[in-house]
Protein backbone atom coordinates (compact mmCIF):
# COMPACT_ATOMS: atom_id res chain seq x y z
CA UNK A 1 0.00 0.00 0.00
CA UNK A 2 2.76 2.11 1.04
CA UNK A 3 4.29 1.93 -2.45
CA UNK A 4 1.08 2.56 -4.06
CA UNK A 5 0.40 5.75 -2.32
CA UNK A 6 4.16 6.82 -2.76
CA UNK A 7 3.84 6.37 -6.94
CA UNK A 8 0.52 6.94 -8.16
CA UNK A 9 1.37 10.28 -5.51
CA UNK A 10 4.52 10.85 -7.60
CA UNK A 11 3.15 9.90 -10.82
CA UNK A 12 0.01 12.50 -11.15
CA UNK A 13 1.92 15.09 -9.51
CA UNK A 14 4.81 14.76 -12.30
CA UNK A 15 1.95 14.76 -14.95
CA UNK A 16 0.93 18.05 -13.09
CA UNK A 17 4.29 19.89 -13.98
CA UNK A 18 3.46 18.98 -17.84
CA UNK A 19 1.68 22.36 -17.77
CA UNK A 20 4.78 24.42 -16.92
CA UNK A 21 7.14 22.96 -18.82
CA UNK A 22 5.12 23.40 -21.97
CA UNK A 23 5.98 26.70 -22.14
CA UNK A 24 9.06 25.59 -23.24
CA UNK A 25 7.60 23.70 -26.30
CA UNK A 26 4.80 26.24 -27.23
CA UNK A 27 6.54 27.56 -31.16
CA UNK A 28 7.18 23.30 -31.62
CA UNK A 29 4.51 21.77 -34.24
CA UNK A 30 2.22 20.31 -31.41
CA UNK A 31 1.31 17.36 -32.64
CA UNK A 32 4.63 16.74 -34.27
CA UNK A 33 6.06 17.45 -30.49
CA UNK A 34 4.04 14.95 -28.98
CA UNK A 35 4.72 11.89 -31.46
CA UNK A 36 8.62 13.11 -31.07
CA UNK A 37 7.95 13.23 -27.57
CA UNK A 38 6.26 9.41 -27.45
CA UNK A 39 8.91 7.92 -29.97
CA UNK A 40 11.91 8.53 -27.61
CA UNK A 41 9.75 7.57 -24.44
CA UNK A 42 9.05 4.54 -26.40
CA UNK A 43 12.91 3.67 -27.37
CA UNK A 44 13.89 4.44 -23.69
CA UNK A 45 11.45 2.08 -22.55
CA UNK A 46 12.03 -0.34 -24.88
CA UNK A 47 15.78 -0.45 -23.79
CA UNK A 48 14.69 -0.82 -20.29
CA UNK A 49 13.13 -4.24 -21.20
CA UNK A 50 15.90 -5.19 -23.11
CA UNK A 51 18.39 -4.84 -20.11
CA UNK A 52 16.00 -6.21 -17.32
CA UNK A 53 15.29 -8.99 -20.21
CA UNK A 54 11.64 -8.68 -20.13
CA UNK A 55 10.53 -10.78 -23.28
CA UNK A 56 7.75 -10.03 -26.34
CA UNK A 57 5.21 -10.93 -24.73
CA UNK A 58 2.29 -12.66 -27.31
CA UNK A 59 -1.09 -10.83 -26.92
CA UNK A 60 -4.40 -12.79 -26.98
CA UNK A 61 -6.91 -10.81 -28.94
CA UNK A 62 -9.13 -9.26 -26.38
CA UNK A 63 -5.73 -8.21 -24.39
CA UNK A 64 -4.53 -6.61 -28.21
CA UNK A 65 -7.59 -4.77 -28.03
CA UNK A 66 -7.27 -3.42 -24.56
CA UNK A 67 -3.37 -2.39 -25.37
CA UNK A 68 -4.46 -0.95 -28.74
CA UNK A 69 -7.47 0.83 -27.06
CA UNK A 70 -5.33 1.99 -24.01
CA UNK A 71 -3.08 3.86 -26.57
CA UNK A 72 -5.55 5.42 -28.94
CA UNK A 73 -8.17 6.64 -26.45
CA UNK A 74 -5.62 7.27 -23.37
CA UNK A 75 -3.10 8.72 -25.26
CA UNK A 76 -3.60 10.00 -28.88
CA UNK A 77 -7.62 10.85 -28.30
CA UNK A 78 -6.32 12.33 -24.81
CA UNK A 79 -3.83 14.47 -26.23
CA UNK A 80 -5.81 15.34 -29.33
CA UNK A 81 -8.48 16.33 -26.98
CA UNK A 82 -6.78 18.28 -24.42
CA UNK A 83 -5.30 20.02 -27.22
CA UNK A 84 -8.34 21.05 -29.27
CA UNK A 85 -10.59 22.16 -26.08
CA UNK A 86 -7.69 24.53 -25.04
CA UNK A 87 -7.66 25.81 -28.38
CA UNK A 88 -11.45 26.38 -28.23
CA UNK A 89 -12.03 27.20 -24.88
CA UNK A 90 -8.44 27.56 -23.13
CA UNK A 91 -7.19 25.43 -20.53
CA UNK A 92 -9.69 26.09 -17.39
CA UNK A 93 -12.27 24.00 -19.20
CA UNK A 94 -10.85 20.75 -19.79
CA UNK A 95 -8.57 21.27 -16.44
CA UNK A 96 -12.23 21.52 -14.61
CA UNK A 97 -13.66 18.29 -16.62
CA UNK A 98 -10.48 16.33 -15.77
CA UNK A 99 -11.06 17.19 -12.53
CA UNK A 100 -13.65 14.79 -12.14
CA UNK A 101 -11.31 11.92 -13.18
CA UNK A 102 -10.95 10.56 -9.20
CA UNK A 103 -14.86 10.35 -9.00
CA UNK A 104 -15.44 8.16 -12.44
CA UNK A 105 -12.70 5.99 -10.97
CA UNK A 106 -13.85 5.70 -7.75
CA UNK A 107 -17.59 4.27 -9.71
CA UNK A 108 -15.91 2.03 -11.94
CA UNK A 109 -14.81 -0.55 -9.52
CA UNK A 110 -18.89 -1.19 -8.91
CA UNK A 111 -20.48 -0.01 -5.78
CA UNK A 112 -17.33 2.09 -3.61
CA UNK A 113 -17.17 2.37 -0.23
CA UNK A 114 -18.64 5.71 0.87
CA UNK A 115 -15.74 7.31 2.20
CA UNK A 116 -13.67 6.61 -1.13
CA UNK A 117 -17.06 8.42 -2.87
CA UNK A 118 -16.76 10.98 -0.16
CA UNK A 119 -13.24 11.18 -0.61
CA UNK A 120 -13.09 11.29 -4.38
CA UNK A 121 -15.97 14.07 -4.23
CA UNK A 122 -13.53 16.21 -1.68
CA UNK A 123 -10.70 15.48 -4.04
CA UNK A 124 -12.77 16.33 -7.29
CA UNK A 125 -14.15 19.69 -5.33
CA UNK A 126 -10.11 20.55 -4.83
CA UNK A 127 -8.76 20.27 -8.44
CA UNK A 128 -12.41 22.00 -10.11
CA UNK A 129 -10.69 24.96 -6.96
CA UNK A 130 -7.48 24.98 -8.07
CA UNK A 131 -8.17 24.47 -11.98
CA UNK A 132 -10.55 27.45 -11.95
CA UNK A 133 -14.35 26.79 -12.53
CA UNK A 134 -13.99 26.93 -16.57
CA UNK A 135 -16.29 28.52 -18.78
CA UNK A 136 -16.16 28.15 -23.09
CA UNK A 137 -18.02 26.81 -25.83
CA UNK A 138 -19.81 23.70 -26.51
CA UNK A 139 -17.04 22.62 -29.29
CA UNK A 140 -14.72 23.27 -26.15
CA UNK A 141 -17.06 20.98 -23.76
CA UNK A 142 -16.68 18.10 -26.23
CA UNK A 143 -13.49 17.87 -26.72
CA UNK A 144 -13.30 18.29 -22.83
CA UNK A 145 -15.48 15.30 -22.44
CA UNK A 146 -13.31 12.94 -25.13
CA UNK A 147 -10.16 14.31 -23.17
CA UNK A 148 -12.57 12.61 -19.88
CA UNK A 149 -12.74 9.72 -21.37
CA UNK A 150 -9.10 8.81 -22.68
CA UNK A 151 -8.23 9.64 -19.29
CA UNK A 152 -10.40 7.50 -17.70
CA UNK A 153 -8.94 4.69 -20.74
CA UNK A 154 -5.57 5.26 -19.64
CA UNK A 155 -6.31 3.37 -16.68
CA UNK A 156 -9.74 1.19 -17.04
CA UNK A 157 -7.75 -0.58 -19.86
CA UNK A 158 -4.29 -1.31 -18.64
CA UNK A 159 -5.77 -2.91 -15.86
CA UNK A 160 -6.51 -6.66 -17.80
CA UNK A 161 -3.27 -6.14 -18.78
CA UNK A 162 -0.86 -5.40 -15.71
CA UNK A 163 -0.68 -8.38 -14.35
CA UNK A 164 0.57 -10.31 -17.72
CA UNK A 165 2.79 -7.75 -19.10
CA UNK A 166 3.52 -5.58 -15.68
CA UNK A 167 4.38 -1.64 -15.74
CA UNK A 168 7.40 -1.40 -17.51
CA UNK A 169 6.01 -3.57 -20.80
CA UNK A 170 2.26 -1.73 -20.71
CA UNK A 171 3.93 1.55 -21.16
CA UNK A 172 6.72 0.59 -23.78
CA UNK A 173 4.20 -0.93 -25.48
CA UNK A 174 1.75 1.89 -25.23
CA UNK A 175 4.06 4.37 -26.33
CA UNK A 176 5.86 2.69 -29.26
CA UNK A 177 2.28 2.42 -30.37
CA UNK A 178 1.05 5.95 -30.17
CA UNK A 179 3.79 7.05 -32.25
CA UNK A 180 2.58 5.65 -35.75
CA UNK A 181 -0.80 6.89 -34.51
CA UNK A 182 0.21 10.85 -33.74
CA UNK A 183 2.38 10.56 -36.49
CA UNK A 184 -0.86 10.22 -38.65
CA UNK A 185 -2.82 12.94 -36.60
CA UNK A 186 0.45 15.43 -37.43
CA UNK A 187 0.23 14.64 -41.06
CA UNK A 188 -3.49 16.02 -41.26
CA UNK A 189 -3.31 18.61 -39.22
CA UNK A 190 0.29 19.92 -39.63
CA UNK A 191 1.51 18.71 -42.79
CA UNK A 192 4.82 17.92 -43.72
CA UNK A 193 6.30 20.45 -41.23
CA UNK A 194 5.26 18.49 -38.28
CA UNK A 195 8.82 18.03 -37.18
CA UNK A 196 11.90 20.53 -36.82
CA UNK A 197 14.88 20.49 -35.11
CA UNK A 198 14.13 21.99 -31.79
CA UNK A 199 15.80 24.95 -30.22
CA UNK A 200 18.17 24.35 -26.92
CA UNK A 201 15.08 25.14 -24.98
CA UNK A 202 12.25 23.18 -26.95
CA UNK A 203 14.71 20.02 -27.09
CA UNK A 204 15.23 20.77 -23.39
CA UNK A 205 11.22 20.54 -23.34
CA UNK A 206 10.59 17.83 -24.94
CA UNK A 207 13.34 15.82 -23.33
CA UNK A 208 11.85 16.25 -19.94
CA UNK A 209 8.59 15.50 -21.46
CA UNK A 210 9.75 12.19 -22.78
CA UNK A 211 11.67 11.30 -19.40
CA UNK A 212 10.03 12.33 -17.19
CA UNK A 213 6.42 13.00 -17.54
CA UNK A 214 6.42 9.82 -19.79
CA UNK A 215 8.36 6.96 -18.97
CA UNK A 216 9.02 7.99 -15.08
CA UNK A 217 4.89 9.05 -14.76
CA UNK A 218 3.44 5.77 -16.52
CA UNK A 219 5.30 3.29 -14.86
CA UNK A 220 4.87 4.87 -11.47
CA UNK A 221 1.32 5.00 -12.10
CA UNK A 222 1.17 1.44 -13.44
CA UNK A 223 2.87 0.33 -10.96
CA UNK A 224 0.59 1.74 -8.08
CA UNK A 225 -2.56 1.08 -9.93
CA UNK A 226 -2.56 -3.18 -9.41
CA UNK A 227 -1.76 -1.82 -5.54
CA UNK A 228 -4.53 0.43 -5.32
CA UNK A 229 -6.78 -0.42 -7.38
CA UNK A 230 -9.01 2.31 -9.65
CA UNK A 231 -11.05 4.11 -6.86
CA UNK A 232 -8.05 4.84 -4.46
CA UNK A 233 -5.63 5.46 -7.24
CA UNK A 234 -7.98 7.85 -8.76
CA UNK A 235 -7.95 10.09 -5.55
CA UNK A 236 -3.97 11.11 -7.06
CA UNK A 237 -5.36 12.39 -9.91
CA UNK A 238 -6.54 15.37 -8.13
CA UNK A 239 -2.70 15.98 -7.73
CA UNK A 240 -2.49 17.42 -11.10
CA UNK A 241 -3.54 20.87 -10.94
CA UNK A 242 -1.45 20.76 -7.87
CA UNK A 243 1.61 19.96 -9.57
CA UNK A 244 1.06 22.71 -12.24
CA UNK A 245 0.69 24.86 -9.48
CA UNK A 246 3.68 24.32 -7.73
CA UNK A 247 5.31 23.90 -10.79
CA UNK A 248 4.06 27.87 -11.97
CA UNK A 249 5.76 29.18 -8.71
CA UNK A 250 9.06 27.29 -8.69
CA UNK A 251 10.01 28.51 -12.43
CA UNK A 252 8.42 32.18 -12.01
CA UNK A 253 5.25 31.72 -14.21
CA UNK A 254 2.53 32.41 -11.83
CA UNK A 255 2.48 32.71 -7.78
CA UNK A 256 -0.70 30.56 -6.37
CA UNK A 257 -3.02 32.47 -5.17
CA UNK A 258 -5.50 31.64 -2.50
CA UNK A 259 -8.05 29.60 -4.16
CA UNK A 260 -5.31 27.53 -5.34
CA UNK A 261 -4.12 26.90 -2.08
CA UNK A 262 -7.57 25.68 -0.81
CA UNK A 263 -7.39 23.48 -3.83
CA UNK A 264 -4.60 22.03 -3.33
CA UNK A 265 -5.81 21.51 0.69
CA UNK A 266 -8.62 19.95 -0.31
CA UNK A 267 -7.38 17.52 -2.60
CA UNK A 268 -5.56 16.26 0.08
CA UNK A 269 -7.99 16.20 2.36
CA UNK A 270 -9.88 14.28 -0.04
CA UNK A 271 -7.08 11.69 -0.78
CA UNK A 272 -6.40 11.31 2.82
CA UNK A 273 -10.49 10.26 3.91
CA UNK A 274 -10.59 8.22 0.59
CA UNK A 275 -8.08 6.10 2.08
CA UNK A 276 -9.20 5.48 5.00
CA UNK A 277 -11.84 3.51 3.35
CA UNK A 278 -9.71 0.13 2.78
CA UNK A 279 -8.60 0.34 6.36
CA UNK A 280 -11.94 0.62 7.60
CA UNK A 281 -13.07 -2.22 5.97
CA UNK A 282 -10.16 -4.43 6.99
CA UNK A 283 -10.84 -3.17 10.54
CA UNK A 284 -14.76 -4.14 10.61
CA UNK A 285 -13.68 -7.59 8.57
CA UNK A 286 -11.61 -8.53 11.47
CA UNK A 287 -13.93 -7.49 14.34
CA UNK A 288 -16.20 -9.83 12.54
CA UNK A 289 -14.14 -12.75 12.69
CA UNK A 290 -12.91 -11.96 16.28
CA UNK A 291 -16.72 -12.36 17.47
Amino acid sequence: MRHGIVGAASAMFLVGTLAGVSGLIGDYPIYGGQAVRYLVAAVILLAITRVLGLRFVRLTLREGLCLAGLTLLGLVVFNVCVIESTNESGPALVGTILGTVPLWLALAGGRPAPRLLVGACVVVAGAILATGLGSGNLPGLLWALGALVGEVSFSLLAIPLLPKLGAIRVAAYSTALAVPMLTLVGLVYEGPGMVRTPTVAEGLGLAYLALVVTVVAFFLWYSALPRLGPGRAGLFAGLIPVGAIVTGAVLGIAMPTAYDLLGAGLVIAGITLGLTAGRSRTRARAAVSEA
